[in-house]
């Protein structure tokens, strides 16, 4: 007779890899029945008549491919527990890398003078690289901005629970109106939408029909819109010696380094991530 674990990952593999409906089942039966991940596939007791309900009905939703995260509720991000809604993206590995490299710069203090330098997050999403940041740099000032009020009811969530001090703002940094002439930031950062339109049929039918498309994608004869938009914006509100950082399309990162040299900007780096695709670009404002 199988046991409940056993039932979840095979009816799974049916539609994933083994891999990955194991780490699904993992985090599910983590989840609901509260059973460390380590004691879970020994997990043979018998279900009251509520966990096994809700169990089968999140199994239904999985095999209609929708994201174990917004069945849960929430996504692992750098450490943390992040509460996510098809009003959020599901943070994603590459995103970590981002975040990672801009806690080692301003440790290693390349450039930075001040102690509690000024970071604007744009497209926040559910706040997952603004919260981390201030959470592993307390001394560092949080803005992060999103032009998606329920967006930013999900970020200001996470801030509040996970106590991380964020300065919100709903602007459209194509159109930007909140922000002041005046306002000046050490670091500006950004995972905008930079998958084409037509990339989509290459895409998972559970990133299509769950995840918001306004977050992710970008029209084909515009593969920089939002990158020349921010770059414009950091010419005039990043500081001398600022940096910026971007995660990008991995198509695009020769073109997107040309668009930072003719805007101005310096010592410009092309990095790839862990699945070696070219994922991030950072730069300083050196004039």
């Amino acid at each position: 007779m199988l046991t409940a674990y056993q039932f979840y990952l095979e009816k799974l593999q049916t539609i994933y890899p083994l891999a990955e409906a194991q780490a699904i089942t993992n985090q599910v039966f983590e989840d609901i029945l509260f059973v460390k991940p380590h004691y879970i596939k020994m997990l043979n007791k018998s279900l009251c008549d509520g966990e096994e309900a809700n169990l089968m009905d999140i199994l239904n939703r999985l095999l209609n491919l929708e994201p174990m995260q917004y069945i849960l509720g929430n996504a692992w991000f750098y450490g943390n527990k992040f509460k996510v809604t098809p009003a959020t993206l599901i943070p994603r590995s590459e995103t970590e890398e981002l975040v990672e490299l801009i806690i080692n710069t301003i440790a290693n203090k390349e450039g930075f003078k001040s102690s509690n330098p000024k970071i604007l997050d744009i497209g926040t999403g559910s706040g997952c690289i603004a919260i981390s940041l201030k959470l592993n740099l307390p001394n560092a000032q949080l803005f992060a901005l999103d032009k998606s009020a329920k967006a930013l009811i999900i970020a200001k969530q996470n801030a509040m629970e996970l106590n991380a001090e964020i300065e919100f703002i709903e602007d459209d940094i194509l159109n930007i109106i909140q922000i002041e002439t005046s306002q000046i930031f050490d670091i500006i950062v950004s995972n905008p939408p930079y998958i084409l339109e037509n990339e989509k049929k290459n895409m998972n039918e559970n990133i299509l029909a769950f995840e918001p498309h306004e977050a992710l994608f970008v029209a084909n004869n515009s593969p920089l819109l939002f990158y020349e938009a921010i770059a414009d914006f950091a010419k005039k509100h990043l500081k001398l010696n600022g940096y910026l950082f971007f995660e990008i399309n991995q198509k695009f990162g020769n073109q997107t380094l040309e668009m930072l040299k003719e805007k101005g900007f310096t010592a410009i780096k092309l990095l790839k991530d862990i699945n070696q695709n070219d994922r991030i670009i950072w730069c300083r404002k050196l004039v």
